[in-house]
């Protein structure tokens, strides 16, 4: 029976941090525990896993998440979880590997042949937007994803609404399906207006209109708006999105397996949400192991919707 030999991190530009296992016997497995901006953390965090994994059984995939994330007296949160996250995905990459077989067979086999995707544009500017956007048209995507407004105050005028509109316009009249990414930078007065004001345009979705804080704030525009309410990337366990399942406030999950647990945590996510009837569509705008990831949950989830393919160029 082979044993933990080595538990390692890797920080590499622009902003990804590469976990590798290697066991007794040479067998290698990666993982990608990335945090953007908080790469030193979760590089810290990898010192207690180091101490308690090394020495144990790689295949006991289950056993070892459950120890990191409860025999701690801290749980959760963005660093412990995207440690264990890059140490989950690590443990799947070496049994995948052992058996002959990627991960998604071992989960249950895919549910489907083709992965819907959709590309990051940026958005801040209508001259950017417009130019990212025909440059995705011309890679062959169909969709596209866009910042929907810089920082707003808590109540603005009309002009900054008319401004987020025409931005969106300009992409939607190129043909392309869009959605459109707040990153909590509104408040409740402005999201409001705002999801009213973009119902004509028919995105695909409205991410994080108020920051994932105000649950109970989410599930009041929910029930203001028909457009499709997602967020999800700055939640971290099944835990976290428990509130958001049972308010229906949302409706599609964004987990980000370099965040949430890896791809153990983020099947029991999309599997919680299946029950709820709400879709899920990764959020994954990191490195090439976190997308390999992720690819993997987009081939098993019956409930899976759309992918993110931006490979580390933007910040939230």
């Amino acid at each position: 029976m082979s044993r933990i030999a080595k538990i390692e991190t890797f920080h590499v530009p622009p902003r990804w941090l590469f976990v590798r296992i290697e066991t007794d016997d040479g067998a290698v497995g990666w993982g990608e525990g990335s945090l953007e901006g908080h790469a030193e953390a979760v590089e810290g965090a990898f010192a207690s896993l180091r101490d308690r994994f090394v020495g144990s059984d790689p295949e006991r995939i289950e056993d070892l998440w459950q120890t990191a994330y409860r025999l701690g007296f801290y749980r959760g949160g963005p660093v412990l979880m995207s440690a264990l996250s890059g140490l989950d995905q690590a443990l799947w990459d070496l049994k995948g590997k052992a058996l002959g077989v990627p991960v998604w067979q071992l989960l249950g086999g895919r549910v489907r042949d083709r992965i819907p995707v959709y590309a990051w544009i940026g958005g801040d500017s209508p001259g950017e937007v417009v130019e990212s956007a025909r440059a995705r048209i011309a890679q062959g995507f169909r969709a596209v994803k866009m910042n929907g407004t810089a920082s707003l105050g808590w109540l603005e005028g009309p002009h900054e609404l008319e401004a987020v509109l025409g931005r969106v316009a300009s992409v939607r009249n190129l043909g392309l399906d869009v959605g459109v990414d707040f990153h909590g930078r509104a408040h409740k007065p402005m999201a409001k207006q705002l999801a009213r004001a973009l119902e004509p345009l028919k995105p695909l979705f409205i991410e994080e209109p108020l920051l994932s804080e105000h649950p109970e704030a989410i599930r009041q525009l929910s029930t203001q708006t028909v457009i499709p309410i997602a967020l999800g990337e700055r939640l971290y366990s099944r835990w976290d999105f428990k509130p958001f399942l049972e308010s229906a406030a949302v409706d599609i999950i964004q987990p980000d397996l370099s965040h949430a647990g890896g791809l153990s945590e983020c099947r029991r996510i999309a599997a919680a949400a299946e029950t709820y009837d709400v879709a899920v569509a990764p959020h994954c705008p990191l490195g090439p192991i976190a997308l390999a990831a992720c690819m993997q949950l987009a081939l098993l989830a019956p409930n899976f919707v759309i992918q993110e393919m931006t490979l580390g160029i933007h910040y939230n």
